[in-house]
């Protein structure tokens, strides 16, 4: 049957725009992904499965076809007889009913001899995989179902225009089949509300209730097994609560406590007034079409009043992503300027590095002659390297030892605040584990500091090898040895006595004037500053590098919430325009 079939004069000229605009809102609500645990977070989940099942599974479909078949789904609490109910309506045995609770699992769609193909291709319940059972077969036992399915009987005693729908306990004990019985009612044209003298009070069905009075669903009740002696007090306190929840018009079937007849239905008599009550409203085309317009206009309203809270639960999600990622990114700028500062200030010529420096450069005699003939420097250093040679590797070694050290140590500083961030959260466990499973181990990170200090002190002796390419400047690397001036230039970088104390302070001191005097007698003033500035340079990127990709490893294991928020408002902003418009259109 094509798309719109029975409707008489075709869907609206507005409905193309609102199919096209609800059609966007169903795929959003489908792609919905709230991954971070936050208050509220499975709340938005449930209710944007409900309304994206709503849109496909009855919004559509009545949208396009105003004239199709009336759906009326029965439902109401566990145990208040709604098999026996559809049962009896139809007078053929059609849905199992047992004193085992919960009975009803696969919800059954009984329709008209010929108004099959309306419910045959998946247009109307869209979300459930389809059943079909033959008019004369036996009730389906209940558990022989799998989730998500309907049961599609024909059923030759329902008047044309008219579908019932036997829905799963809306206070089922089983989740699953309260979940699908919220999705069956969102799905229809009416409701038939089953409950009991015992029950009608229960919270739950009245929550049911009161949303259908929210959304305008036309909506009739069926009170069973009312003790004759009580049924004015509790006939009366339930009409009383129905105007309260907004459905004063609601008709109420009342059917009294009374044994069921030998083939297993109530008595006739008693639900006789709700079948010619249904069958009124199938046989008249205009009353049919006015229940369709109202529980459609309804729906649609609901479906959108309720994408404001959807469209803060998305917003809250991508907050805590953006929260995460930055406690992250700072944790690691923070570890930047740790080992920037700590490479700046002199702290890393301490211990070992100073005193494979002085062994490099000379005897204690000259340390302690640097303090009172600091103006004969360059002749005392020039003399004491070309006389006494010895090993720059040793020097290289040390610096190579206490820089990645720093790097290891920095490192595991960042990734151990991140983490302690993260678990504050509370928000991102999976995330988190993800990360951590993912990080180097402490060897690893011993490794990369080791290999990034090495690659740097390549870039360094590179850079003397392409400043002193000159003859002269050559012959001075010549007789100096690259890897002497090259160790002389990597302690220039860490030459500021800023982190050193006490003795320390002039030994560094002096430390960077003799390597400062060295590199000033080969290169010249400037060259020194240019090189030193380029050093320093390099080693930075390197770093930024090494503490980047540690980064990336916590920031890209965070989930990316979806959709956008902005991109969920929008596509709400231009589903509410074109229902607005059809609905204006509609009721001229």
């Amino acid at each position: 049957m094509d798309r719109g079939a029975g409707s008489a004069h075709g869907p609206a000229a507005g409905t193309t725009v609102t199919e096209a605009a609800l059609r966007q809102l169903q795929e959003d609500l489908s792609g919905l992904h709230l991954p971070y645990t936050l208050a509220g977070a499975d709340r938005a989940v449930g209710t944007s499965r409900l309304l994206r099942d709503q849109l496909g599974d009855y919004v559509l479909p009545r949208l396009w076809a105003m004239d199709a078949p009336l759906l009326a789904v029965v439902g109401g609490s566990t145990g208040a007889g709604k098999s026996t109910l559809v049962s009896s309506l139809v007078r053929r045995q059609v849905s199992v009913s047992s004193a085992i609770r919960p009975t009803t699992r696969r919800p059954l769609l009984l329709h008209a001899t010929g108004d099959g193909p309306w419910f045959e291709d998946g247009r109307v319940l869209g979300s459930l995989a389809r059943v079909r059972v033959a008019e004369a077969a036996p009730p389906t036992p209940a558990g022989a179902h799998t989730p998500r399915e309907v049961e599609v009987r024909a059923c030759s005693s329902l008047p044309p225009g008219l579908a019932l729908l036997d829905a799963p306990d809306v206070d089922s004990v089983v989740d699953d089949n309260r979940a699908l019985a919220a999705t069956l009612l969102a799905a229809a044209d009416l409701w038939i509300f089953v409950t009991t003298a015992s029950r009608y009070a229960d919270a739950v069905p009245w929550d049911h209730l009161r949303g259908a009075a929210a959304r305008g669903v036309v909506t009739a009740v069926v009170l069973d097994r009312v003790p004759t002696d009580a049924t004015e007090t509790v006939t009366g306190d339930l009409r009383r609560r129905l105007d309260a929840a907004g459905l004063a018009g609601a008709p109420v079937f009342v059917v009294p406590e009374t044994p069921l007849e030998a083939d297993g239905f109530l008595p006739d008599a008693y639900v006789a007034p709700l079948r010619h009550w249904l069958g009124t409203l199938a046989a008249d085309a205009s009353a049919r079409g006015e229940v369709a317009r109202q529980t459609l206009t309804g729906a649609l309203g609901s479906v959108l009043s309720q994408m404001d809270g959807l469209l803060e639960a998305v917003r809250a999600q991508d907050a805590e992503h953006d929260r995460l990622a930055a406690a992250a990114v700072t944790a690691h700028a923070e570890a930047l300027e740790r080992i920037t500062m700590a490479s700046a200030d002199g702290s890393l010529l301490r211990g070992e590095v100073l005193a494979r420096w002085q062994e490099f450069v000379g005897t204690g005699e000259l340390w302690r002659g640097l303090e009172s003939q600091v103006g004969r420097l360059r002749d005392r250093v020039t003399s004491t390297i070309l006389g006494r040679p010895a090993p720059a590797d040793r020097v290289e070694e040390a610096i190579e030892s206490s820089v990645a050290n720093l790097l290891v140590g920095e490192t595991q500083r960042a990734a151990l605040e991140t983490e302690r961030a993260w678990r504050r959260a509370g928000s991102a466990a999976w995330p988190l584990s993800s990360a951590l499973s993912a990080l180097a181990t402490t060897a690893e990170r011993a490794r990369q500091g080791e290999d990034l200090v090495r690659h740097w002190q390549g870039d360094i002796l590179d850079m003397v090898r392409a400043e002193g390419a000159g003859k002269r400047l050559g012959a001075r690397l010549l007789s100096l040895g690259v890897n002497g001036v090259g160790v002389a230039l990597m302690v220039v970088v860490f030459a500021h006595t800023g982190g050193l104390t006490g003795v320390e302070v002039g030994v560094a001191g002096g430390t960077a004037l003799v390597a400062q005097r060295l590199l000033e007698a080969v290169f010249g003033d400037q060259a020194v500053r240019d090189l030193t500035r380029r050093s320093r340079l390099v080693l930075g990127q390197r770093v930024a590098a090494l503490l980047d990709e540690q980064e990336s490893v916590f920031t890209s294991a965070l989930p990316i919430p979806s959709p956008r928020p902005e991109v969920l408002d929008e596509h709400a902003r231009q589903a509410s325009d074109a229902v607005g418009a059809l609905t204006r259109e509609m009721t001229r």
